[in-house]
């Protein structure tokens, strides 16, 4: 049995009187190319999922519209509409501007296929990240953390990235001027638990 979902059927009823008949024939149609369809609403619209998003309908004011989600894996098969709309057949306007039945059950099976390949494909392993070691903080830095115990515990318990952070920060001084005013801000900011970026930091 086909699964429905009650909101189509609202989103149907609501439609123009034109785009009634256009919406009712291309969901029976995508039910006949995929019996496992199943029906949602994204974006306002109908859609239907088979392992992942299919395609979707909609009614316009003056016409209607049927998209692919795979639009270019399979688009050697769908014919170039003659004036731009959503989708990619066009302003269907009425019955008779949609290919016929079989091709656009042939349609809904290949999309289907291609959402099934994707979903059975193996997935790539897992490359486990490697958990970079605690930078080399040089002499004179471990020097003025020292003079303030709780900098340097606050240092100590700081994960490796932010310990690396300090260390880059401080190294990457052009001058001692310079070096020395960001020790002393590194040193204080430590002693708080800040990291180095704390002040772009979301609160």
């Amino acid at each position: 049995m086909p699964t429905k979902d009650p909101r189509v059927d609202a989103y149907i009823a609501k439609a123009a009187p034109f785009a009634q008949p256009i919406l009712k024939h291309l969901r029976k149609v995508i039910h006949q190319g995929c019996p496992e369809i199943q029906e949602t609403i994204k974006w306002g619209m109908p859609s239907f999922e088979h392992h992942g998003l299919l395609c979707g309908i909609a009614g316009f004011k003056h016409h209607c519209a049927l998209g692919f989600w795979k639009e270019r894996k399979i688009k050697a098969q769908i014919p170039p509409a003659e004036e731009k709309a959503m989708g990619q057949f066009g302003r269907i306007e009425s019955l008779g501007d949609l290919p016929s039945d079989a091709k656009l059950i042939r349609l809904v099976r290949e999309a289907a296929r291609l959402n099934e390949e994707k979903a059975s494909a193996p997935r790539a392993p897992s490359v486990p990240r490697v958990r970079q070691p605690a930078p080399r903080a040089p002499a004179y830095f471990l020097a003025a953390l020292r003079k303030h115990p709780k900098a340097l515990a606050a240092y100590r318990a700081f994960s490796p990235s932010h310990q690396r952070e300090y260390v880059t920060w401080i190294a990457d001084a052009k001058g001692e001027d310079t070096r020395a005013r960001r020790l002393a801000n590194a040193v204080a900011w430590i002693a708080e638990g800040k990291p180095q970026n704390w002040k772009y930091m979301k609160k």
